[in-house]
């Protein structure tokens, strides 16, 4: 059996690539658009199914397929990617001062002979982060660095707003985008070993 992870995300494929698996990684498009009245919990949750199962197409009877997504929730509002720099800045806004949860789903799927959903087995990791109050001047910076664009919630932990962080509780690697512990149990139960563990001893 093989591994692929249906993810475009350069940091999932580094995080997966820490833990020392072999995996083929391709980009899955899906409609990201929560549903109305659905959770946060319930939206992530079937992004990551979604991402997971939209590559059954391209991958053997046998493979598995690890999706996952990462959103943010502050209060019952979910913080998508930035649409623009106006849309950023009334995210900084609202994260200032207040802790949110960053939601981080996975989906493990496997392959049946008719292409089809053969297993499936899913995990949720949340984590709850605290932010400093945010200047006028600090949210603008760090939109001119880059980082916010294309990121859920509109900031990168591992990058400059890491520095707005003052509590987290929880996987900072979830956060990233791909939480190791949980990730390396989930596969571990279904036969993946890393590739450490398959060299002789010392």
């Amino acid at each position: 059996m093989a591994l692929c992870l249906a993810s475009g995300s350069p940091r999932r494929r580094e995080l997966l690539t820490a833990l020392g698996y072999s995996f083929t990684a391709i980009t899955t498009a899906i409609a990201e658009v929560p549903a109305a009245g659905e959770s946060a919990l319930d939206y992530v949750n079937r992004l990551a199914r979604e991402k997971s199962e939209a590559a059954i197409a391209q991958q053997k009877p046998g493979d598995w397929i690890l999706g996952s997504d990462t959103l943010i929730a502050l209060d019952d509002k979910i913080l998508e990617k930035p649409n623009d720099v106006e849309h950023f800045c009334w995210m900084m806004q609202q994260l200032s001062g207040r802790k949110h949860w960053v939601h981080t789903a996975l989906a493990l799927t496997e392959v049946s002979a008719a292409h089809d959903v053969a297993a499936q087995q899913q995990r949720c990791v949340t984590t709850e982060v605290s932010f400093k109050r945010l200047t006028d001047a600090e949210i603008m910076h760090y939109w001119h660095t880059g980082e916010p664009q294309g990121k859920a919630g509109g900031y990168a932990i591992q990058g400059f707003a890491e520095r707005f962080v003052t509590r987290l509780n929880g996987s900072y690697s979830g956060v990233i985008g791909l939480p190791l512990y949980e990730t390396e149990q989930l596969l571990r139960s279904v036969g993946f070993l890393p590739n450490w563990e398959r060299v002789d001893e010392c």
